[in-house]
């Protein structure tokens, strides 16, 4: 079997999409022909669903010959199905995005900007947090007013 370029494997690396586990896919694809990479995870996925899909092999066969489990095949197989190739990509990892600023407290310091404006920063964030019971970041605050201003 071929290895993949370095370069190439820096990309995916990059990108995430580096297979953790090259050497447990077995199938004959990524044994015999060198354009298969079993270090590109999309590469794998998508041909695990196709295998299949396509050519009728069973599910636990195929998990078993691309170093899956059966769970991980079928979440490969609705991301393809749901949003194409590109939902073979390796998601995003850890927090999406704030999770304790809402859209009332965002209203509430606004408020609190617009009628007084002298007010601190770090008044604003104790004034949020006397009024909702929750402390936020000042840099979280930032960001969500950069977002709310786009």
């Amino acid at each position: 079997m071929a290895k993949p370029r370095s370069g190439k494997r820096a990309a995916l690396a990059r990108d995430g999409a580096l297979n953790p586990h090259p050497a447990a896919v077995r199938d004959s694809l990524f044994v015999d022909n060198p354009f298969f990479d079993p270090a590109d995870l999309v590469q794998v996925r998508y041909e695990m669903v196709r295998r299949h899909e396509v050519d009728g092999q069973s599910v636990s066969e195929v998990a078993a010959n691309f170093g899956v489990s059966r769970p991980t095949f079928y979440k490969a197989e609705e991301a393809l199905a749901s949003a194409g190739l590109a939902g073979l990509l390796p998601a995003r990892r850890g927090p999406k995005g704030g999770h304790k600023l809402t859209a009332a407290m965002l209203a509430f310091e606004a408020d609190l900007r617009s009628r007084r404006p002298e007010m601190s920063m770090a008044e604003r964030l104790t004034a949020i947090e006397h009024r909702f019971g929750i402390k936020i970041h000042r840099r979280s605050l930032e960001r969500a007013m950069a977002r709310k201003k786009k």
